[in-house]
């Protein structure tokens, strides 16, 4: 299977491919393939069959065949919705490449983080919209691809939406609207937080291969999930790229395994803390775990400014003091009928390079945690040359990464620190 990361040389084959924009030639139907059936792939496929007429479930794709079979029995409520046929249900490394091919004309990506810019590259060079989950990617090699990739897709009208259904939701965009326009004064500080419980886990059987235990198990490793800091803080990281109009300038960061430290866990943490800087000095602290037992949960945004403060879900406090009050549909469903609104106005959206911005704020966050170095945006996301994805997609062996060690694990691409030794002690050494 080919390397998602040739950047440049995707980026001129898709430009070199004739704009099209069209979907369901003739028709108004428009036809789904979904990627990764997971959960997610499961909330996102009901979610944009509810959101719209006219969408019909087309084809499904998976590296796992017995995934596929189990995803079909549970897509049977959807009634006629679902037009899926054995000949459209392709398994492997290259089984989005198939579903591509198979007439579908807006794709939802929902595998593995780690496999989305492959995809999405994949999708609009095949001519067809998108929607992918949140991040679209695990480390900067990665996000240059997708913002390349979206480029591409403005010039050939192509849609891409991301999973950040909080850009959907009437209240958080009412309180963004407040905020911008000055409600709560200049922002000066902020906090986010996606403090939560422990997640699933799947018991390898026998004759599973390393690569294929890490595959099912994905959300455990730095190479297909980013970690929980990009896999599901992205979230919160989006809210206040949102709110402050721009990514951070720079962050430093601590996190480690406390809890989850058996092999079992792959190599990713299961608590950071972070400290973004944006443009003008504003901090952010942001804070993130995945400890079970009787820990404490927390997920929320909170931004203080120099005239009041908000939680961007739908309240401001300070001179002008307001309460969301309106009616609110639900965001996991209206972020499909955006999308799917936008293609047939044939004025599509594309998140491409503003989810790409936030997904790299995320892996940021966690490059300056595993390095234990402060750690500049633009240097990350223009020079840095991290780039997790293997060469090549095999079921086989598969070592799993050292768990990163602050102080140990190399920032690559980046100057090493000099040795800064005091000076009697380095006389002393001599």
């Amino acid at each position: 299977m080919e390397n998602p990361k040739n950047v440049l040389a995707g980026a001129a084959a898709l430009a070199a491919a004739t704009a099209t924009g069209a979907y369901a030639a003739g028709s108004d139907t428009i036809k789904i393939g979904l990627v990764g059936c997971g959960g997610r792939g499961m909330a996102d496929l009901t979610g944009s069959v509810k959101s719209s007429p006219g969408v019909i479930v087309w084809a499904l794709a998976d590296l796992f065949k017995d995934r596929i079979d189990t995803f079909r029995q549970s897509l049977k409520p959807l009634g006629e919705k679902i037009q899926v046929t054995d000949d459209r249900c392709f398994s492997g490394f290259d089984s989005c490449k198939k579903l591509l091919a198979s007439g579908v004309d807006l794709v939802l990506l929902c595998e593995p983080p780690g496999f989305r810019p492959l995809h999405m590259q994949q999708a609009i060079e095949a001519g067809k919209h998108v929607f992918c989950e949140k991040p679209v990617a695990v480390d900067p090699v990665g996000v240059r691809s997708v913002i390349a990739t979206s480029e591409i897709a403005t010039q050939k009208k192509l849609a891409i939406v991301a999973g950040t259904q909080k850009r959907h939701d009437a209240a958080y965009l009412e309180a963004i609207k407040r905020i911008q326009g000055g409600d709560i004064g200049k922002i000066v500080s902020g906090q986010c937080y996606f403090i939560t419980g422990t997640l699933w886990y799947h018991q390898p059987l026998p004759g599973w291969t390393e690569m294929e235990d890490q595959c099912r198990n994905w959300y455990y490793y730095t190479w297909l999930s980013g970690d929980h800091i990009v896999e599901q803080h992205v979230h919160n990281l989006d809210m206040m790229n949102w709110a402050l109009g721009a990514p951070p300038v720079k962050c430093v960061a601590t996190g480690g395994r406390q809890c989850r430290t058996e092999p079992k866990w792959g190599d990713i943490y299961d608590h950071f803390a972070v400290e973004y800087e944006y443009p003008d000095g504003v901090r952010v602290a942001s804070y993130c775990s995945q400890f079970g037992g009787q820990a404490s949960h927390r997920i929320s945004d909170h931004l203080i400014g120099s005239e009041g403060t908000c939680d961007p879900s739908g309240i401001i406090t300070g001179k002008k003091p307001w309460k969301w009050e309106g009616d609110r549909t639900d965001p996991t469903i209206q972020e499909h009928a955006d999308l799917i609104a936008s293609i047939r106005k044939g004025e599509p959206l594309n998140d491409g390079k503003r989810i790409a911005e936030s997904s790299m704020t995320a892996i940021l966050g966690r490059m300056a945690a595993y390095t234990g170095r402060e750690i500049k945006f633009d240097w990350a996301m223009k020079v840095s040359p991290l780039n997790l994805f293997p060469e090549n997609l095999a079921f086989g062996p598969h070592p799993v990464d050292p768990v990163a060690m602050p102080g140990k694990t190399e920032l690559l691409g980046a100057e090493p620190i000099p040795d800064k030794k005091p000076k009697a002690a380095a006389k002393k050494a001599k």
